[in-house]
């Protein structure tokens, strides 16, 4: 039998492990797994937070059974409706016939969509307060974040807020589920590997949300992915870190360069601009290809560091496709206020230095100049110029000035 993990007096989390699953959404890689968190809040009522991938429904009815018993759920509150949260509700509701589903109403049509839910569901509108006894819910709309129902509950009598996707990470909780019992550290690059390739289009609504949560005190974050924090010093981190990437400014010094390349060309130009950098004093430089690293890596790396450079070849008379994937997801991401260059290689025509323009101008990034244009091979032209474009990168990094997004630096 299960043993009841208590977070605080009544609070208990009852959410799972997934180490099975390769690939989150299909699409980012889970090479530490991921969790999915739900709670119960015990109280003259009881109150389920959330709900758990309809796969580990057996292990989360078991949870359940841990801190309940036999006693019935008064109510569900649902802050995110994505089906790895919001999976097991149908199977809830046979469980617990009698149980109210708390949402907004955006998460009414989407009960009744995903689940053929129409009945015993309580619809609240922003700031609306429900009584449960000791403590009362506090709701608070977050639409965008990341979806257009989420939302966010808030007990005051507990300063805990519960946070929907906000504040989450991938990565597995290794026996703790608290920062207090686990090394918080170690999630870190998860988080913004989390944030950037699922939340990082949507700032604005991050910001807002932000704005609209910074006059309450919180003692707990209990997010639906990653640890509790518990901890003011982790709690400050957190939102410092999500403050940070929803208005799109860097995390640290440092340079990435990407590049694509078929036949070693372009990645030897790539290998003497982070040379050069180097030589002019950049420490944080991280180096990918495009072909092996995964996008979700890359995304991650330009949302944490300063600046970064891109390398194709010509193909087809277009970038390289990885590439161009990688540029396609940067845009919808609104990605700015990074300082940005690129090279390219060719054999008989280019089509690196019009593309990447087309890219660029699209941004709010300021350029660093000359780009490189290689034809065929690294000659010794080639390769000074590559590695002009290093130093000049470098020396912008260094000259701690203010970024000026479609500003044009060439020394």
């Amino acid at each position: 039998m299960y043993k009841p993990l208590e977070i605080k007096e009544n609070l208990y989390y009852v959410g799972v492990n997934d180490r099975t699953k390769h690939l989150f959404e299909n699409l980012w890689p889970l090479p530490k797994g991921v969790s999915y968190n739900s709670y119960i809040i015990k109280d003259e009522k009881t109150v389920l937070i959330d709900t758990v991938d309809v796969c580990y429904s057996d292990v989360y009815f078991r949870k359940i059974k841990s801190v309940l018993g036999d006693k019935s759920i008064d109510y569900l509150v649902v802050n995110h409706m994505e089906p790895d949260h919001s999976g097991s509700i149908e199977w809830l509701v046979n469980r617990y016939p009698d149980i109210k589903i708390i949402g907004n109403n955006r998460t009414e049509g989407m009960l009744e969509g995903y689940y053929g839910i129409t009945e015993n569901i309580l619809v609240v509108k922003d700031k609306d307060e429900l009584n449960i006894g000791k403590n009362t819910l506090q709701f608070h709309l977050t639409p965008m974040v990341h979806w257009p129902e989420t939302m966010m509950t808030y007990i005051p009598e507990m300063k805990t807020l519960f946070a929907g996707d906000a504040f989450g990470t991938f990565g597995a909780l290794d026996g703790g589920v608290t920062d207090a019992q686990l090394n918080p550290v170690s999630y870190r690059d998860e988080m913004i590997r989390y944030y950037s390739n699922i939340v990082g289009k949507y700032g604005s609504p991050v910001q807002a949300a932000l704005k609209k949560l910074s006059g309450v005190a919180i003692d707990v974050i209990c997010s639906t992915h990653g640890p509790v924090w518990t901890e003011k010093e982790h709690i400050s981190e957190v939102v410092s870190l999500y403050d940070k990437l929803s208005r799109y400014e860097p995390l640290e010094k440092g340079l990435v360069i990407v590049y694509g390349s078929m036949y070693g060309n372009t990645e030897q130009l790539a290998e003497v601009i982070a040379t050069s950098a180097a030589l002019n004093g950049i420490r944080n430089i991280v180096v990918h290809n495009v072909s092996k690293s995964h996008a979700s890596d890359i995304i991650r790396d330009i949302f944490k560091y300063e600046a970064f450079i891109v390398g194709s070849p010509t193909y087809n008379n277009k970038l390289y496709p990885a590439m161009e994937s990688l540029l396609s997801a940067l845009e919808n991401r609104n990605l700015k206020n990074r300082f940005f260059s690129y090279f390219g290689g060719f054999t008989w025509a280019d089509a690196t230095q019009k593309q990447f323009k087309e890219f660029y101008e699209k941004m709010e990034f300021e350029i660093v100049c000359h780009p490189v244009a290689m034809k065929q091979s690294l000659n010794d032209e080639v390769f000074q110029e590559a590695g002009q474009l290093g130093k000049t990168m470098a020396d912008r990094l260094n000259s701690g000035e203010k970024m000026n997004p479609q500003k044009i630096v060439c020394h």
